[in-house]
C-alpha cells in the first residue's frame, strides 16, 4: 500500500516538461494507457519553495510516461501539470483563453466588449430598473458606494436603482474616477418591431463624467448636491525647455496652459518663461485651484513634480496623461483648425440657413482669430484639450472666441503663489479654509456666479487707473443710494413742456438689491446657460433660468437707461456711473428680454415640470413640423381605438359598453361570467361576477398606439435637441448679460462692505506722478474684523523721491508683520476697486505686489525652509520692477546669524540701488538699519513702540531683558535694539527652569560679543560653577587678562553672581543677580 501511495505522489510532484523553446529532448516512447485505474485521493498540502525543488529533483528519477493524443500526438496535460501550473509556479502569468466562450450570457458579452473598448472607465450599465456594475468595477462601487457585491454567473455585480444615478456619480467621480454610464439604445416596443426581436437591448456609452465635467453633464449636472459656487476648472500643461543662456540662466522652461470651466464656459490660455521652482506654473495653478490635470507628455521633471505635489491624495484632483509626440513638429494649428472645421459641420449640419447666420454673426471666425493669436505652446495645449473634451461632448465651448481670455494681461496685476497664500487672500494659513481671508471679508455678494467673479476680481487687481476709477464711481453712486435709502420710490418729473406725465423711479439700491436677491434663490444661470448650451439641461431648469432672465432684465429696465447717445434727463438722473449704466443696459437689453420671452413661449411650462417630453414643445408658425405629424399619429392612433366600442357594442347588443381601465390596464371590455365571447378574445383579468377580456382588434390598436407614442417621443426628443441647438446663436449674448449680473453683484457687495466697516474712498494719483503710497490710519481689514475697536491703526509714508523703503525693527509679536501686510491688502483693495480701511488713502497703481514672509519647507518637493526663503526672493528680485511693492520678512532666519544677515543686507541692497522700488523690510537685525547712511534720502528705520517698567539710574540695559513689556502696536521712528524673546517663551510656556538657562546663556553670548569689541574673548574659556576653578582658570590664561587683586575680585563678584542667577528659583531676585553681572562686567571691560 506504501509503495502505491508513493507513485500516487510522484504524479502530483513529477518535474515538469522543458519548454519547446529550449533544445528539445527525446520524446518518450509511446506505450499504450494502462488499464489500470489509481484510486481517488482529496488533499490539500503546502510546500515551501525549497521544499518543493527539493521533492521535485527527488522524484525525477521515475518520471511517469505521459499520455499522448491518439490525434496530434502531443503530450495532454495531466493532472501534476495542472497542479504545478496552479501552486508551484504561481508568478507565472497566464493568460488563459475561456475554453467556451459561448458560456457567457448576451448581457455578459456586451459587458466585455464594452469594457474592451473603454477599459479606463468604471462603467454604470443599464439593466432594467437599475444600474449594474460588473467585475473589478463592482468591487470598486461596493468600497465607494458602500453596497452590496456578489457573484452572479461570471461576474461579480453590483447595482443601484436609476433615479440614484446624479448622487452616486458624484460621489465616484470625487473619489477621481471617470464614470461612464450606459443606457439602452432602444426601448421595449421598438425592439418588438425592429430586426433585434430575439436578442438583448442595444446599448451603447451615452455619457461619461469625470469631476471637471460632471457640472456640466446631462442628468446629474446643475444640482445643489454639486460643488456650489467653487469653480472645476480643467487644466492641460505643456512646457518646452529652454537654453541655458536665456535670461542668464533665471528661467529654465516655457509652459504653456489652457484651463476650461466647462460648467461656466471660461477658457483661461497662458504661456511664459519659468524658474526653477516653477513659481509662475504655481501662481496659475494656486489662483484657478484646478479639479482637473492633463499632463501633455513629456513634460520637465520640475513641472512634472509640481503637479503631482499639487494633485496629491489629499487633494481629489484628478490626472491623466496624454502623449503630445504628434506635435513635435508643430501641427497644431492646423489640427485645431481642422477639429473647429469638423465641430462646425457637426454642429449646423446641412441647414443652410444656420450657416449664413453663424458667419453673419462671426462668432465662430472670431474663434478662430482668436486661436490664430495664440502662442505655439498654448496652442499645444488648446489642440490636447479639444481631443480630450471631445470625448465627453463638450468640445463645442471651445468654438466660442467670446468665452477665450488669456491669463495676464497689462490691464491687470498678476498675484504670485507666495503672495496669494502669505496675504491670505484666498485661504488663511490656520486650517486652509476661507474663513478669515481677505476674500470672506469682501465677499457680501448674493449670487453663486457673483461670488465667483470677486474671486476673480480680488486675484486679479485692475493696473489701469481709468478702469479702478469706474469701479469706484460705480461703488460710490450705489453707496449714496444706500445712505437715502427709503422703501418708498422716489419721484422724478420731466420738463411740464415736454409732458405731463411723472415717471416713478425705484431706488438705484433699492433695486439692485431686490433682483440680486431674486437671482440668488434662483438657479445658478451661469452654469444653466451653460448646460444649455451643451444641450444637457432639462426643460424646467431651461425655464428657470430663463424666467429669472426675464425677471431681472424686466425690472432693471424700470430705470430708463438708454445708450448714451440716447438717453434722456431721466436715465441721467438716475444712474451717473458710466459702468452702472453699461452694465444695466447689458443685462437688460431689448434683445435679452425679448429673445427670453420668445424661449419661453415655446414651451408648455406644467408639461416641464411634469417632465413630458411629448407635450413640452407649443407648435406655431410652422415649427417643428416632425412633433406635429407625430402628435396626429398618436391623435388618430387614439380615435382608432376609441372608435372600435361602437363595434363591439353592435356585436354583443350592448348599447352601454364602454371601455375601461384597471391597475394601469386600458380599453378592457368587462362582461359578466356566463357571457359567450369569441374565442380570439383574449382574456386579462376577471372578478367573482365579471370577466376582462382584450379583443384581437384593440390589441392591434394598442400596440399600433404604442408604437406612434414611441415615435413620438423619439421626434419630440429631437425637437428639444433642436432647440437647444438653436439656443447656440445666443450664448455669447446672455453669457454677457450674465457676467453683468455678477458684475452688479460685486459692486454692491462693495457698497454693502463699505457702509458696514466704515471704509473710505482711496485716491489715485496720476500716472505722471512719482510713485507713493500715502495711507494715514490705516487698519488690517481681517484683524480689525476680529478685534473691533482694539484695533491700533498705523500710518504709512512712502514716496519714490523721497523717503521710498522702511526698515521695521521691534518685538516678537509687536505687530510688525501685521503693518506690512495691512498695508499690502489696502493696497491690493483699492486696485480691486473696493474702498479702504482708513482714514484716508492717496496711492499710484502699482504694477505688482511682491511678499516674503513667513518659514516653512517642501519636503514633497525637495526644498528646505532656507532654500524656499531664497527662492521667493529670487523671484522677488527678478519680477519687481519700479512701481511694484515688494515687503520681505525676516529674510535670512533659515540659517546662521551672520549668513542670514549678510543676504539680507546684500537683498536690500539690491532692491534700493537696482530696483528702486516701494519696500517694507522687517528685520531682528538691527545691523541692517545702518545701510540708511548709504542711503540717507531713501531709507528710514522704524519700530512698532512698547513700553517697559522705569529702569532704576545707573542699571545696564541689556537684549536678553524679561522685565515686563506692553506692546502698543504703534510704528515709530527708530530702530530697537531689544525683541524680548524670553517674554514669548514664557507666553509659550517653556518651563522655567528652561527660561532661566537661557537668559544665562544670552547673558554670557553678550558679554563675550561685548569683549570681542575691546579684549577679544576676555571671558569666553571661563567655567561659571565654581569660583575657585575660575580664578585657576584666570591665572592660567596668557597674559591678556589683569591679574591684580581688583581683576580677581571683579572676577569672583562676577561668578558669584552668575551662579546666584542660575540657583535663585525667584525670577525677579534672579534677574536681579544678573544685571548685577553685567554691571561688573561693563565696568571692569571699560577699564
Amino acid at each position: 500500500m506504501g509503495k502505491q501511495k508513493q507513485q500516487i505522489i510522484s504524479r502530483f510532484f513529477a518535474p515538469k516538461p522543458k519548454s519547446t523553446t529550449a533544445s528539445p529532448a527525446p520524446s518518450p516512447p509511446q506505450t499504450a494507457p494502462s488499464s489500470s485505474s489509481s484510486p481517488k485521493i482529496t488533499t490539500t498540502a503546502t510546500f515551501s519553495p525549497s521544499k518543493r525543488k527539493l521533492l521535485s529533483t527527488h522524484l525525477t528519477s521515475t518520471p511517469k510516461r505521459v499520455k499522448l493524443s491518439p490525434h496530434t500526438q502531443n503530450p495532454l496535460p495531466s493532472l501534476h501539470q495542472k497542479f504545478l501550473d496552479k501552486l508551484l509556479e504561481p508568478q507565472t502569468p497566464q493568460n488563459p483563453v475561456p475554453q467556451n466562450p459561448q458560456k457567457f450570457t448576451p448581457l455578459e458579452q456586451q459587458v466585455v466588449e464594452l469594457k474592451k473598448k473603454y477599459s479606463d472607465v468604471l462603467l454604470m450599465i443599464e439593466v432594467g430598473y437599475k444600474f449594474r456594475f460588473f467585475g473589478e468595477d463592482a468591487e470598486i462601487a461596493a468600497r465607494v458606494l458602500g453596497i452590496y457585491a456578489h457573484k452572479d454567473h461570471n461576474f461579480m455585480t453590483a447595482s443601484i436603482p436609476t433615479f440614484r444615478l446624479n448622487v452616486h456619480v458624484r460621489r465616484l467621480v470625487s473619489e477621481g474616477y471617470k464614470v461612464g454610464v450606459v443606457k439602452q439604445t432602444e426601448t421595449a416596443a421598438i425592439k418588438a418591431h425592429g430586426d433585434n426581436k430575439g436578442g438583448p437591448f442595444c446599448r451603447g456609452l451615452s455619457a461619461l463624467y469625470t469631476k471637471a465635467t460632471v457640472e456640466a453633464a446631462e442628468n446629474v449636472g446643475g444640482s445643489e448636491e454639486g460643488c456650489g459656487g467653487e469653480s472645476n476648472y480643467f487644466c492641460c500643461v505643456v512646457d518646452k525647455g529652454l537654453d541655458c543662456g536665456v535670461e542668464g540662466g533665471v528661467f529654465d522652461v516655457r509652459i504653456g496652459v489652457v484651463a476650461v470651466e466647462i460648467s461656466t464656459g471660461d477658457v483661461v490660455y497662458g504661456e511664459f518663461d519659468d524658474g526653477f521652482m516653477r513659481s509662475g506654473l504655481e501662481a496659475f495653478v494656486l489662483s484657478l485651484a484646478p479639479a482637473e490635470l492633463l499632463l501633455g507628455d513629456p513634460l520637465s521633471k520640475q513641472t512634472e513634480k509640481l503637479l503631482l505635489a499639487y494633485s496629491g491624495p489629499s487633494s481629489n484632483v484628478r490626472v491623466e496623461r496624454v502623449s503630445r509626440d504628434c506635435y513635435s513638429d508643430g501641427g497644431a494649428l492646423a489640427d485645431v483648425m481642422s477639429l473647429y472645421e469638423n465641430m462646425i459641420e457637426d454642429n449646423l449640419g446641412d441647414n443652410e440657413k444656420h450657416r449664413t447666420e453663424a458667419k453673419e454673426q462671426g462668432s465662430y471666425h472670431l474663434a478662430i482669430e482668436r486661436v490664430m493669436k495664440m502662442p505655439d505652446l498654448a496652442l499645444e495645449a488648446l489642440a490636447l484639450t479639444v481631443r480630450h473634451l471631445k470625448q465627453f461632448g463638450f468640445d463645442r465651448m471651445l468654438c466660442l472666441g467670446a468665452s477665450f481670455r488669456p491669463f495676464s494681461s497689462n490691464m491687470e496685476m498678476n498675484l504670485s503663489a507666495n503672495t496669494l497664500q502669505q496675504l491670505e487672500v484666498l485661504r488663511n494659513n490656520s486650517d486652509g479654509s476661507e474663513s478669515g481671508s481677505l476674500l470672506h471679508i469682501m465677499n457680501r455678494t448674493l449670487t453663486i456666479y457673483g461670488s465667483r467673479l470677486l474671486r476673480y476680481w480680488v486675484t486679479h487687481p485692475l493696473c489701469d487707473r481709468n478702469m479702478i476709477s469706474a469701479r469706484l464711481d460705480a461703488v460710490s453712486e450705489i453707496a449714496e443710494c444706500m445712505g437715502s435709502y427709503k422703501a418708498s420710490q422716489s419721484v422724478s418729473e420731466l420738463d411740464k413742456d415736454d409732458t405731463e406725465v411723472a415717471i416713478v423711479q425705484p431706488d438705484l439700491y433699492y433695486l439692485l438689491s431686490a433682483v440680486l436677491t431674486a437671482l440668488g434663490r434662483s438657479p445658478d444661470i451661469e452654469r444653466g446657460i451653460t448646460r444649455i448650451f451643451h444641450r444637457t439641461a432639462t426643460a424646467s431648469e431651461f425655464i428657470a433660468v430663463f424666467q429669472a432672465i426675464l425677471d431681472a432684465g424686466k425690472r432693471l429696465q424700470k430705470l430708463h437707461i438708454q445708450d448714451d447717445h440716447n438717453y434722456d434727463k431721466v436715465g441721467s438722473k438716475t444712474v451717473k456711473s458710466v459702468l452702472l449704466k453699461r452694465l444695466i443696459l447689458t443685462a437688460s437689453s431689448s434683445s435679452v428680454v425679448g429673445n427670453a420671452a420668445k424661449l419661453l413661449s415655446t414651451l408648455n411650462k406644467e408639461a416641464a415640470e411634469q417632465g413630458d417630453l411629448t407635450n413640452l414643445i407649443i407648435i406655431s408658425d410652422d415649427q417643428f413640423p416632425e412633433v406635429a405629424r407625430a402628435r396626429e399619429a398618436v391623435q388618430l392612433a387614439k380615435e382608432k381605438l376609441d372608435s372600435l366600442i361602437g363595434l363591439y357594442r353592435k356585436q354583443l347588443r350592448m348599447h352601454n359598453l364602454e371601455f375601461m381601465s384597471v391597475s394601469g390596464t386600458t380599453h378592457l371590455i368587462e362582461l359578466p361570467l356566463d357571457f359567450k365571447v369569441p374565442l380570439t378574445w383574449v382574456k386579462v383579468n376577471s372578478t367573482r361576477k365579471m370577466i376582462r377580456y382584450h379583443p384581437p382588434e384593440v390589441l392591434t390598436a394598442l400596440d399600433q398606439l404604442l408604437l406612434a407614442n414611441e415615435e413620438l417621443m423619439v421626434v419630440s426628443r429631437a425637437g428639444w435637441d433642436n432647440l437647444l441647438r438653436g439656443f447656440g446663436k445666443y450664448y455669447a449674448e446672455y453669457r454677457g448679460a450674465v457676467q453683468a449680473l455678477a458684475a452688479l453683484d460685486c459692486l454692491l457687495s462693495f457698497a454693502t462692505l463699505l457702509k458696514n466697516k466704515k471704509y473710505v474712498r482711496p485716491m489715485f494719483v496720476d500716472d505722471s506722478e512719482p510713485l507713493q503710497i500715502n495711507i494715514c490710519s490705516g487698519r488690517h481689514p481681517v484683524l480689525e474684523t476680529i478685534l473691533q475697536d482694539s484695533f491700533v491703526p498705523n500710518d504709512t509714508n512712502l514716496c519714490a523721491d523721497k523717503e521710498y523703503c522702511q526698515i521695521v525693527t521691534g518685538p516678537n509679536m509687536g505687530g510688525k508683520s501685521c503693518y506690512i501686510r495691512q498695508v499690502a491688502l489696502i493696497a491690493l483693495m483699492a486696485q480691486v476697486g473696493s474702498f479702504v480701511p482708513a482714514s484716508s488713502a492717496k496711492l499710484h497703481v502699482l504694477d505688482g505686489i511682491y511678499t516674503r514672509m513667513g518659514a516653512s519647507d517642501n519636503i514633497q518637493q525637495g526644498r528646505s525652509t532656507f532654500l524656499e526663503e531664497l527662492s521667493e526672493a529670487s523671484h522677488i528680485l527678478h519680477k519687481c520692477t519700479a512701481q511694484s511693492l515688494v515687503i520681505m520678512d525676516e529674510l535670512g532666519r533659515g540659517t546662521s546669524t551672520h549668513d542670514g544677515g549678510a543676504i539680507a543686507y546684500a537683498t536690500l541692497h539690491h532692491l534700493l540701488d537696482q530696483k528702486r522700488c516701494m519696500v517694507l523690510f522687517v528685520t531682528h537685525y538691527p545691523k541692517i538699519a545702518e545701510i540708511k547712511t548709504e542711503f540717507p534720502v531713501s531709507v528710514g528705520a522704524y519700530h512698532v513702540s512698547y513700553l517697559t517698567p522705569e529702569k532704576k539710574k545707573g542699571a545696564i540695559e541689556s537684549k536678553c531683558d524679561t522685565e515686563d513689556v506692553t506692546y502698543l502696536y504703534k510704528l515709530v521712528p527708530g530702530v530697537s535694539e531689544k525683541s524680548f524673546g524670553f517674554k514669548v517663551a514664557q507666553l509659550a510656556q517653556l518651563p522655567p527652569s528652561c527660561i532661566r538657562r537661557a537668559t544665562i546663556m544670552a547673558a554670557r553670548l553678550e558679554v563675550v560679543l561685548s569683549s570681542r569689541l575691546g579684549k577679544e574673548k576676555l571671558l569666553e574659556t571661563l567655567p561659571i560653577h565654581q569660583q575657585e576653578e575660575a580664578e585657576e582658570m584666570l591665572r592660567s590664561s596668557n597674559g591678556r587678562i589683569d591679574k591684580s587683586e581688583d581683576s580677581s575680585s571683579a572676577y569672583r563678584k562676577f561668578f558669584s553672581n552668575l551662579k546666584s542667577a542660575m540657583l535663585d528659583d525667584d525670577a525677579a531676585k534672579s534677574s536681579r543677580f544678573l544685571e548685577n553681572a553685567r554691571s561688573t562686567a561693563k565696568e571692569f571691560l571699560a577699564k
